[in-house]
């Protein structure tokens, strides 16, 4: 149940409103659906850390391009 508690809206920012709420709602439901599992950005990838991998020869400044991509 939704309840206007200030204001008077119109018919469409009611219905605006209600279609955000509704959305929302779904895709809530989408994403809690057993089964699915949610999609892993491509940053945090560890195949993504091992394509970019390389040697870092020992240094006083090797922990500086440690993370830097190849």
């Amino acid at each position: 149940m939704i309840k206007v508690v200030r204001g008077n809206p119109t018919p469409e920012e009611l219905a605006a409103a209600l279609a955000v709420v509704q959305a929302r709602a779904a895709a809530r439901a989408q994403a809690d659906a057993p089964g699915d599992e949610p999609a892993r950005p491509e940053w945090a990838s560890p195949a993504r850390r091992a394509r970019n991998a390389r040697a870092h020869a020992p240094g006083p400044r090797a922990w500086r391009t440690s993370y830097w991509p190849a």
